[in-house]
């Protein structure tokens, strides 16, 4: 029998297949990009997904879980990944789908203490917490500590409610929030993949448009 060679495409034909979509000028700039993922759970992992198929150039990966079975249903993980650290399978799973991606992982739960120096590489920073406190603790972190850097956060995309009601929202010169701003899975009892991906989807798209000096009003 003949044995099927799968190939991959050389670093120079995906370059220039994204240049093609994209148009050169914005590839180089996505090309040269450091997006950092702060958390990689249903946001974080779909951000993730989003940047590395648009071809951003590097991705900071933060998180201090392991993959549960209850993660499969909205994010990128396998069946067989259970258990697996966060950080190592969406590393995995990441270069499956775009192979020269630089990947740089953090296996610690981010604080105050280690946040500044975990993103001080990152031209944009993505939060993609589940717990509010964090959230909040890193968006204040960001906006005090870090003015120069773009943060773009997330709140609000529990529940069924309607897909319209996540939105993009430019809340200061360099401080983006998407999400409804008003569901949580407390109040509405589940997390969907569909409407949690479509906030990431939100995210990464926000990042993009910052890397293209296309600003929400």
């Amino acid at each position: 029998m003949w044995e099927v060679v799968k190939l991959i495409p050389t670093k120079e034909e995906w370059y220039a297949a994204l240049s093609e979509r994209h148009g050169e000028e914005i590839q180089k700039n996505f090309e040269s990009a450091t997006i950092a993922v702060c958390g990689l759970g249903g946001l974080g992992s779909n951000i993730a997904f989003a940047l590395a198929r648009a071809g951003i150039g590097k991705l900071i990966l933060i998180d201090f879980d392991s993959v549960d079975i209850t993660n499969l249903h909205r994010q990128q993980y396998k069946a067989n990944q259970i258990g697996m650290s966060k950080t190592e399978a969406l590393k995995e799973n990441l270069w499956e789908i775009a192979p020269y991606v630089a990947i740089e992982t953090h296996k610690v739960r981010i604080s105050e203490n280690n946040a500044e120096e975990l993103l001080k590489k990152a031209d944009i920073i993505c939060e993609a917490f589940d717990d509010a406190e964090c959230k909040a603790m890193l968006v204040n972190l960001v906006l005090e500590r870090m003015p120069e850097k773009y943060l773009v956060a997330a709140s609000g995309m529990a529940g069924f409610g309607s897909a319209n009601t996540i939105q993009t929202r430019r809340l200061s010169k360099r401080f983006y929030l998407c999400g409804d701003g008003t569901s949580d899975v407390q109040s509405e009892g589940s997390l969907v993949a569909s409407r949690v991906m479509l906030c990431a989807a939100h995210q990464a798209h926000t990042v993009l448009r910052i890397l293209t000096e296309q600003f929400e009003a």
